[in-house]
């Protein structure tokens, strides 16, 4: 279905706490995001809210393009940093024009949850050849055979998707026949519905299904549709998709689609209007999404303690001016203006002190007096980007674009769920193509090190190098350091000091106060945490 447009970045700010935006980007620059999601019919009643502090229901926000859940992405992965729940996979087929995408779609509505992903075979049709493109224009090229499907990156794609990675989806036009230029990037599913023709024609893609269904539909009815379709949205004349219906499309159902109705775990007769089996579909795949329910957070409040700091942590040298600073923004007296001053000084130290674990080449130079200097120049292949989990760790990007010239910024928001104390993810923009940068991930603080295990696994499975990432946090306890360390042991963690306490609402002992509202000026709620997860507040 249609891809809404981005957000843009300045207007984050107005409704960064009270919505979550969809994750799919449209592959191009710096990265938009916008996930997959239908139309959402408000009469079905909702699930129970996961962001307790805004009192509307349903969880979402109507725009004039698009539905906007305001729920976030529980843990896909366990205390260890690992994927331990695959997301849940739906395979629909049936003939051309039976209602699959309407199947899909009433599941959706039905399931009630954020986190849904439809995928169509559609997107993987093969790149023709000169000669298939006037085979094609001339209603000539059979588009209902398998070989027209290309499989190999068809099962790639989902595999990556179904273990929660990031992947990039063609985007095929029917009016050209051909692949358009830019991709879409889609991330975060936990339930996946992928609706085709061929969906059971390969035995690779059907192992990686775990629920099939075929929409069976009256074959003159599918005929009518299909008739509507192709003229009305993809530009062809009645003559030609006649034609083609019936030298391609009508033999390849009775030949390839209609034999794979006996590989179905359920059948649907007459499509989208059957809410008997629809509402049977949405009971089973509500019963797996819950058996595979994790709590992370209560893992990492039991784990690693009493155990020596790891060597990937480094702390800034506690000289009398660091520690002078530290005594300031810690002061609850200290006013705003002075807690900003003093917070900036310490993070530029910070992120010099960041910038030193970068790999760097000897460089020598010839000085104007004429003589030569040796000294050293960073060395890797791809730039620096820096992410910020938001709000507090937005405050750090400053001091790092002036220190890294043309740095990349992504941006992260993570929220705790006040019913589950678990973080959530709820909003994503990264730049085009990671995999091969240095990535600065800054948070203000981090006592349980729950926000910057998701973040740092949203990284990795956006092929971020593990080694390459550098997690840099003005104050850190204990806990969070041994819960990020021991989840991800390459990854460099950088702090100006240690506190070696949480308390019971995960605080951190003595602690800083919540920076983010002492760094905007705001008002935190009672239940707030030095994870730095901001509530969202409507």
């Amino acid at each position: 279905f249609a891809q809404p447009q981005a957000i843009q970045d300045q207007d984050v700010t107005c409704l960064i706490h009270c919505i979550i935006f969809p994750l799919v980007n449209s592959g191009g620059g710096e990265g938009s995001l916008d996930r997959l999601l239908p139309s959402i019919n408000t009469s079905l009643s909702p699930r129970k809210r996961t962001t307790s502090q805004c009192k509307s229901e349903p969880p979402l926000l109507r725009t004039s393009k698009r539905t906007i859940y305001t729920a976030g992405r529980p843990p896909w992965y366990n205390e260890h940093g690992t994927q331990s729940k695959e997301a849940f996979v739906i395979g629909l087929c049936g003939g051309s024009a039976s209602g699959k995408t309407t199947v899909a779609r009433k599941i959706i509505e039905a399931l009630d949850v954020p986190w849904v992903v439809l995928l169509s075979m559609d997107s993987f049709y093969k790149v023709l050849t000169a000669e298939q493109q006037l085979q094609a224009a001339n209603n000539d090229y059979n588009f209902d055979h398998p070989d027209a499907f290309d499989f190999s990156l068809l099962v790639h794609t989902l595999r990556k998707l179904k273990q929660g990675k990031s992947v990039k989806i063609p985007v095929y036009d029917f009016t050209t026949h051909g692949r358009q230029k830019e991709w879409k990037t889609v991330y975060g599913a936990s339930v996946i519905i992928f609706e085709g023709i061929m969906l059971f024609a390969d035995k690779e893609l059907l192992k990686l299904l775990d629920m099939k269904i075929f929409v069976d539909t009256d074959s003159d009815i599918r005929l009518v549709r299909r008739l509507r379709r192709d003229i009305t949205e993809r530009g062809r004349d009645i003559e030609g998709v006649i034609k083609q219906y019936n030298k391609f499309v009508k033999p390849a159902f009775e030949q390839y689609i209609e034999p794979t109705m006996r590989l179905a775990d359920i059948v649907v007769p007459r499509g989208g209007g059957n809410m008997v089996a629809i509402d049977l579909i949405v009971q089973h795949v509500h019963s797996q999404l819950e058996e595979r329910e994790l709590s992370v957070r209560a893992a990492l409040a039991s784990a690693h303690q009493a155990q020596p700091l790891p060597q990937t942590l480094s702390v800034l040298e506690s000289t009398p001016q660091v520690r002078g600073m530290h005594t300031i923004i810690r002061n609850k007296e200290t006013s705003r203006d002075e807690f900003i001053f003093y917070s900036k000084r310490l993070m530029r130290l910070l992120i010099e002190r960041a910038l030193s674990f970068l790999p760097s080449q000897v460089h020598v130079v010839q000085t104007p007096q004429g003589e030569d200097y040796e000294g050293r120049t960073f060395h890797g292949k791809r730039q620096i980007t820096g992410v910020s989990i938001l709000r507090a760790g937005e405050t750090m990007e400053p001091a790092l674009r002036a220190v890294c010239k043309d740095v990349r910024i992504g941006k992260i928001l993570i929220q705790t769920n006040q019913d589950t104390g678990e973080p959530e993810l709820h909003y994503l923009r990264l730049p085009k193509d990671i995999s091969e940068d240095h990535v600065i991930l800054t948070d203000c603080t981090v006592s349980t090190g729950a926000a910057a295990m998701m973040a740092i696994r949203v990284l990795l499975d956006h092929d971020a190098q593990e080694d390459k990432i550098l997690l840099v946090s003005l104050l850190m306890a204990e806990m969070g350091v041994h819960s990020v360390a021991y989840a991800f042991p390459q990854v460099k963690i950088i702090t100006t000091a240690v506190d070696k306490k949480v308390n019971d609402l995960f605080h951190i002992i003595p602690g800083i106060g919540n920076f983010g509202d002492r760094y905007f000026g705001t008002d935190a709620p009672p239940d707030w945490s030095d994870d730095d997860m901001d509530e969202p507040s409507c």
